[in-house]
């Protein structure tokens, strides 16, 4: 694939209009990365009509305009904005002082906008749902949205105090409400209520200095949590007496004169704890050793590899430990968890679940500039094998990544008992399997096919998009058109695997955007149907598709199962790309035949 570039350039040598509106749209995006998807169609329309008429071995090279310094500039511009950005005039960082009390952000249509975590599990809300889908009380909640709207309109920006029902628990709790106006930006309210989540180990942290037992430290933690003094006695299944004799020993120990100064002393111990614990962790960084869930998943610890060059290697161990070996590929998104109940049931079935975090992404050191990337990785998955002990295992993949299965199998055919592909890609030879693809997925393979040198800028302000928009709103912008990803990804279970394995590819202190163009650009420009081809007769290979993938529909399915007809290709009407987020029983029922 290194036929000499297609040039591109205007009848009369100077630059057209439609290119002039990229270049103008990629310094748009370089500022603002919300523009991304602007950029996407005019891209498109610029260069759509080259890539239906040009063979895929033909990069293209637009002359007209001197596309590769202006996405260089671009770079640089993004770069310097992302790395000079003030997170005080951005949203996510005025709700990053709200460490334990639930906290969002309301756009002027009601509708919300930033969430922080401890809203996301009290309220169970997400980014761009109605104000309505708040679990108040009716009454309650239409006085909250009547008070949101007052607070847009009114002439002088006071807080506002407003006093609510939980609706499942009928539980009080308190909503201030502020009205922000940035000189840039639409106006937009910071709601701050009184809900909290407990610090983790902050009961710990209470019996330590205040020589709490077990028991006083629940009941203190309830009476934190607004709950009555007769609900504290009835979760507990114990005598409101008992309950009060609790409390009385609390104050003594706590030295507080009043339930109110109690509480008050807790809420600044918290902040205390939770500053204690924020700034050790950022001391560590970007060393981070757990991946750690937000609701059902259990922490896992990173294990470390230091490879014979001197780099280091991560990895995740899922399921059980001690059990049978499959090595888990994780797509380039960096999906390392599964969902809790997929984890739970590969412990149960005896399945050790190997993840290894490539080169470029999370701490694993990444490949130098000159390295042989296919061959790099091939071996450090044998590495890694070699130093666990694993001398043959089924491979299963996601997306992109059965590129390194194939590879592997073909270096190390004796060590690979099937692979397994999850809405697995195979080497694409016709123009019409990219015009296909929903735009986003077309917008970063065909550009890694046709114009790789473009690709890091590309990919670079995606990933920008993505950190501010946050995660759920950027998949749903990229998986919008198919209704089964969507709500794939919306699974409770899902949405926590998802957002907490891909911290490895994109996190508040890691973008492995570099590791990431080169990946999808080594992919997209090899001819890899050689070490496809070899599985044959070799090697049990099931692919897992969803007719809903925004990257290989059917028409391209069906294209692929005819140049590989030995693949045994299993199909799913109601599954796209997140196929084996939704069926992952039947994706552990194939491991075990070959485990």
């Amino acid at each position: 694939m290194n036929a000499k570039p297609h040039r591109i350039s205007t009848d009369s040598g100077s630059p057209s209009r439609l290119a002039q509106d990229v270049i103008d749209r990629l310094y748009e995006v370089a500022v603002d990365p919300a523009r991304y998807e602007e950029l996407l169609d005019q891209w498109e329309t610029l260069i759509s009509p080259y890539r239906r008429t040009l063979g895929l071995d033909t990069p293209i090279a637009l002359t007209a305009i001197d596309f590769e310094s202006h996405f260089r500039r671009a770079d640089q511009v993004l770069d310097s904005l992302t790395a000079n950005a003030d997170p005080n005039t951005t949203t996510p960082g005025i709700l990053s002082r709200f460490q334990t009390s639930a906290a969002f952000t309301i756009n002027r249509d009601l509708t919300l906008g930033e969430i922080n975590p401890p809203a996301m599990q009290v309220f169970n809300l997400f980014t761009g749902a109605p104000l309505s889908s708040l679990p108040l009380e009716p009454d309650d909640l239409a006085a909250l949205i009547e008070q949101v709207t007052r607070a847009f309109t009114a002439n002088v920006d006071t807080p506002h105090l407003l006093r609510a029902r939980l609706r499942e628990t009928s539980r009080l709790a308190v909503f201030q409400l502020r009205v922000l106006r940035p000189e840039d930006a639409p106006p937009f309210i910071v709601a701050v209520s009184s809900e909290l989540i407990w610090p983790d180990r902050f009961d710990d942290f209470l019996k330590s200095v205040f020589s709490l037992t077990e028991a006083e430290t629940q009941v203190l933690r309830a009476l934190s949590e607004c709950h009555s003094l007769q609900d504290i006695a009835d979760q507990r299944g114990r005598s409101l007496d008992t309950v009060r004799t609790q409390i009385k020993s609390i104050l003594a120990k706590t030295e507080t004169h009043s339930q109110a100064e109690l509480i008050r002393l807790t809420l600044s111990t918290m902040d205390i704890a939770t500053y204690t614990q924020d700034a050790a962790a950022q001391a560590q960084r970007p060393q981070t050793d757990h991946s750690s869930g937000f609701a059902a998943l259990r922490p896992r610890p990173y294990h470390t590899l230091m490879l014979p060059d001197g780099r280091r290697f991560d990895y995740l161990i899922l399921g059980d430990p001690a059990g049978r070996p499959v090595l888990f590929g994780p797509q380039d998104y960096g999906l390392t968890r599964w969902p809790a109940s997929a984890e739970a049931d590969a412990a149960l079935r005896g399945v050790k679940v190997i993840v290894p975090v490539r080169a470029g992404y999370g701490n694993s050191t990444p490949l130098p500039r000159d390295a042989d990337m296919t061959r790099s990785i091939i071996l450090d998955y044998a590495h890694l094998l070699d130093h666990l002990g694993v001398s043959r295992c089924p491979i299963i993949s996601l997306g992109g990544d059965f590129f390194f299965s194939a590879h592997f199998h073909d270096t190390y055919p004796d060590r690979v008992s099937a692979l397994i592909a999850c809405a697995g890609i195979l080497p694409l030879n016709r123009a019409e399997q990219y015009q296909r693809m929903h735009k986003w997925h077309r917008f970063i393979l065909a550009g890694a096919r046709y114009t790789p040198h473009l690709l890091p800028f590309m990919v670079k302000a995606g990933f920008a998009l993505a950190r501010r928009l946050g995660k759920r709103k950027f998949v749903h912008a990229v998986y919008g058109d198919s209704p089964a990803d969507v709500a794939t990804f919306e699974n409770p279970e899902v949405f926590e695997a998802m957002v907490v394995g891909s911290e490895v590819c994109l996190s508040d202190d890691h973008s492995a955007h570099a590791a990431f163009a080169s990946e999808v650009t080594l992919q997209e420009t090899t001819d890899w149907s050689g070490p496809v081809r070899r599985t044959r007769d070799r090697c049990p290979v099931h692919f897992l598709n969803g007719s809903q993938d925004p990257q290989t529909p059917p028409a391209t399915l069906a294209e692929l199962k005819g140049e590989y007809p030995w693949i045994d290709f299993i199909n799913y009407e109601d599954s796209g790309q997140l196929v084996f987020f939704a069926k992952w029983p039947e994706v552990l029922d194939l491991v075990e035949k070959y485990i």
